[in-house]
């Protein structure tokens, strides 16, 4: 395969022996993918790695050092501090930028459901845009679902561009009442996410703010717009398209199959990929005619994860492999909409009989076929591309097709509804107790949200794979999203199999208990979603914090992106720090260019908000600083429920 051979040289490439089977295919010959192009990028520029690179205005760029004073400042002056602080805050605007306008998106969708001016959309689950209507403080008796859905469409747009500095209504409306005092009186609370972006800007351009406490305090009202979007995305999305509900599934590269047109959609819009998902279905008649049994549709990133929870699409592959699925020679159409789309997806298709279709006018690629995707006429542009499908699998080259047989059962679809469903078998007056119980019983030693990205840095998956283990190992709850979600749902840590393998007995009794109570079997990790479905995670992290009655630096709940590498992981993590907390990091961001930025992530955020960076690349490593985490607040919730319960008071919140 190029220059990485098996995609394992130096320690990188990837554990996935799907991933693994199409690389060896492809060794020595010419298609180059993004595991040969680390190897050719390496070594990488300190100076970038650490931050300390200042490319901010044309004067530069400027490379400091720390530890030497004439290098430690650059041409107009700004410290090693500044820099890194800069560029890091720049990191989390354009994290934000992305959530938020795929927020955006949705939102002028439900308004246009709502005055009628799209037809292939509706609104499928009134009692979630009811229950978001109340969250946001509307009323809602008497009140239409299309009335309703044009309330909380413009109400979300406010968000956006509110011009006086009331909060962001899906922020405050989302968070513990110690949130909002913590964040109001840091100055932190966003009033309007387009707004917050701009003055994030604004603030890191030369001759601007020199301040890295400042820089950070702003960086983290950014990462909080970044949650505002996110919470609208999830909400609005599932009250277009429904709410995930468990369902069975299967993932990894094996899930396309030569027998049929396999029509890949990649990306984080469900907007499109739904009405992929219908086109396929209209048009699977055509496809038989040309001798195949049918249109496969799989998914690819956060599009997978979207379709893989409400529709039970195929997850075929996370990040860093969306390549490989297309070298399996079997791909007749990839369907691209926004972020995480490797530009290298052109020529690896250009080797084969692929089409690369483009359908969003910020995201082009150059070659690629582009389809000005527009809701008012969604259904039968998707119809279109599916096709265009159709024709490139009378041109697919047998000869070239090699499917790796590795795919591994999953079971996906656990929304933050469908997970109190299932404690609502044991539960149904108190759903969350049941967990909240497991926890302060010492059954369970907390709750692990696995987020986050793949980055060839490590090989792809060990991180998110190694953690995950000790952590269930060691009776810790797992929820995941984004393209972690689809590491575990390859290995086939997504089933009851997993359970009996991987889980301490802690762990496995709790599971056992729900799955008996819901008569169903149910996975060693939950499903939650796409990146935007964080959101679903910060939720349930509030509403344990409510029932334990404290905020949510005391609870037994952390969160870990083994493999971050997208701006939008920095904006996610930076928020999540900021609601309280210990959040691990695989990779190392550009930050440790400066003891002090470094010293305000991993120490000092813990002082202010409760919540902190633990920077660990060691996968061991990180599994053990994760379990002392929540072990720490663990043992503090039971000693103040020890004494509250000696002295019959309530437990102490100031601790």
């Amino acid at each position: 395969m190029g220059a990485n051979g098996k995609g394992q040289t130096n320690g990188h490439g990837t554990i996935d022996p799907a991933s693994l089977a199409v690389l060896e295919k492809y060794e020595g010959q010419d298609t180059l993918t993004s595991y040969d192009r680390y190897l050719v990028q390496s070594p990488q520029c300190k100076f970038g790695l650490t931050g300390t690179c200042c490319r901010i205005c044309v004067q530069g760029p400027c490379r400091l050092l720390e530890d030497r004073p004439e290098r430690s400042r650059g041409i107009c002056g700004a410290p090693v501090y500044s820099v890194v602080a800069r560029n890091m805050t720049r990191l989390m605007a354009g994290g934000a930028s992305s959530h938020s306008d795929h927020g955006r998106h949705l939102a002028n969708i439900l308004l246009a459901i709502a005055d009628g001016k799209v037809s292939d959309y509706e609104i499928t689950d009134g009692d979630k845009l009811r229950d978001v209507a109340q969250r946001i403080g509307l009323e809602v008796e008497g009140k239409g679902d299309k009335e309703l859905a044009r309330e909380v469409a413009l109400a979300a747009l406010e968000d956006f561009g509110r011009p006086d500095e009331t909060p962001c209504q899906f922020l405050v409306s989302n968070i513990t009442e110690g949130r909002k005092a913590k964040f109001n009186h840091c100055d932190v609370l966003p009033s309007s996410i387009d707004r917050t972006i701009v003055q994030m800007l604004a603030q890191t351009t030369m001759g601007m703010d020199n301040d890295p406490v400042n820089l950070i305090f702003a960086g983290i009202k950014t990462s909080l717009a970044d949650y505002t979007g996110m919470h609208i995305a999830t909400d609005i999305s599932d009250i277009i398209f429904g709410i995930p509900e468990p369902t069975v599934s299967e993932a990894n590269l094996g899930v396309i199959d030569p027998e049929y047109v396999n029509v890949a959609t990649h990306g984080h819009n469900p907007t499109l990929s739904e009405m992929v998902v219908r086109a396929a279905r209209e048009l699977n008649d055509k496809a038989k005619a040309l001798g195949a049994k049918g249109i496969n549709v799989v998914g690819i990133c956060c599009t997978g994860n979207e379709l893989l929870g409400r529709e039970g699409v195929y997850l075929a592959a996370n990040q860093a492999s969306q390549e490989l699925a297309i070298m399996t020679g079997a791909v007749d159409a990839i369907i691209v909409d926004i972020q995480c789309i490797m530009p290298s997806l052109k020529p690896v298709c250009d080797c084969f009989h692929t089409r690369l279709i483009t359908t969003n006018k910020m995201a082009k690629i150059p070659g690629a076929i582009h389809v000005d995707f527009k809701e008012e006429t969604a259904f039968e542009q998707a119809c279109q591309m599916v096709e265009m499908a159709l024709e490139a699998y009378k041109e697919r080259d047998r000869s070239k097709v090699a499917v790796p047989p590795h795919k591994n059962k999953v079971i996906a679809g656990f929304s933050l509804e469908a997970l109190l469903d299932l404690f609502r078998a044991i539960n149904p007056d108190n759903p969350i107790q049941v967990l909240t119980d497991a926890i302060l019983a010492g059954e369970l030693r907390g709750v692990a949200l696995f987020c986050g990205c793949n980055n060839l840095r490590t090989p792809q998956d060990r991180n998110h794979l190694t953690i995950f283990r000790e952590l269930v190992k060691n009776d810790v709850f797992v929820i995941a999203t984004g393209c972690s979600a689809g590491a575990m749902a390859k290995a086939g840590m997504m089933t009851p199999e997993a359970i009996e393998k991987y889980a301490g007995a802690n762990l496995k009794a709790f599971l056992k208990r729900l799955s008996e109570a819901n008569g169903v079997e149910l996975p060693l990790a939950f499903h939650m979603g796409s990146c935007v479905d964080n959101s679903r995670a910060h939720d349930l992290c509030t509403l344990m914090a409510k029932e334990m009655g404290v905020d949510v630096p005391k609870v037994p709940f952390a969160a870990t992106a083994p493999e971050d590498m997208h701006e939008k992981a920095i904006a996610i993590g930076t928020g999540a720090v900021a609601m309280g907390l210990p959040v691990h990091v695989g990779v190392m961001p550009p930050i440790d260019g400066s003891t002090l930025v470094f010293g305000l992530a991993s120490q000092i955020a813990r002082d202010v908000y409760g919540g902190n960076f633990i920077f660990e690349p060691d996968p061991e490593e990180a599994a053990k600083k994760l379990l002392a985490a929540l072990d720490r607040r663990t043992w503090k919730l039971r000693v103040h429920q020890m004494a509250a319960d000696k002295f019959g008071t309530k437990p102490a919140v100031s601790w």
